[in-house]
């Protein structure tokens, strides 16, 4: 059963998504959208500190007591419940006008995600988990369809989903990762929030991405282990710590860890 106290949380987070949709979208495909390369060589846009900021504003109001963490503003807070923001998934996709990007909400109590939003507005799509409640999709949160993953158990039958192949490569996991695409039926590189929301639909079997930070785990994170999945990183630990990600329907889990060991 659902935790009844976080029940008001994921209500919440529905509403900071519907804010981060309206702010996006405004700005998409803009011909003014200011776009600028942080250190680490990745973009960051006017829309993606306008989304954190606007998140962390109604949180302050909301949830004064809670952390914040977020990708592109300083961590905020402290104590157990800490509210974990990426404000838009997919910047390079949002920069280049290819609709696959959303923003991340996902509330954490301690090291546990216990709620989570994935709303991606361009695709007219967002899911949700709470713990112990089970995955949805649709719109509103009363109007959600429950999502499953898929009962494949054979990697000669699986479909894969993954970013690119250079961060394999840099890993040193790279002839691993190549090795599993081969012997998968299927591989395709939706990237992203996309890959782990269709694995938790079960139209993909398999997703994996050698280097993540916790924006872009956490709410990803709760939305697959409701839909029956799990979610791991590298080297086999549940949950949204790194190193990367690794995340199946389940019963591939042990196979696809396994595989993509750097020891192998």
């Amino acid at each position: 059963m659902p935790d009844q106290a976080f029940l008001d949380d994921l209500r919440l987070a529905h509403v900071l998504a519907d804010q981060a949709d309206a702010i996006t979208m405004a700005r998409f495909k803009s011909t003014d959208l200011a776009v600028s390369t942080k250190p680490d060589m990745t973009h960051v846009t006017d829309a993606d500190t306008a989304v954190e900021d606007a998140i962390r504003s109604m949180l302050g109001r909301t949830r004064p007591r809670d952390a914040v963490h977020g990708e592109e503003r300083e961590d905020s807070g402290w104590g157990p419940r800490r509210w974990v923001i990426d404000p838009i998934d997919g910047t390079a996709n949002y920069v280049r006008g290819v609709p696959v990007w959303a923003t991340l909400i996902g509330l954490m109590v301690g090291e546990e995600v216990v709620a989570g939003v994935v709303s991606a507005p361009a695709l007219s799509r967002r899911w949700w988990a709470l713990k112990g409640g089970g995955a949805f999709t649709g719109r509103t949160l009363l109007q959600g369809t429950a999502i499953h993953t898929s009962e494949v158990s054979d990697l000669d039958d699986a479909f894969l989903s993954y970013s690119s192949i250079d961060g394999w490569i840099e890993s040193g996991r790279g002839q691993q990762f190549v090795d599993l695409m081969r012997d998968c039926w299927r591989t395709r590189a939706f990237g992203d929030f996309w890959s782990y929301m269709l694995l938790a639909e079960g139209t993909v079997d398999l997703a994996a991405e050698p280097e993540l930070a916790l924006h872009d785990m956490a709410a990803l994170t709760v939305i697959v282990t409701e839909a029956g999945g799990r979610f791991t990183n590298l080297d086999g630990r549940d949950g949204p710590h790194g190193p990367g990600a690794i995340a199946t329907n389940g019963a591939l889990q042990d196979e696809v860890v396994a595989r993509l060991a750097t020891d192998v």
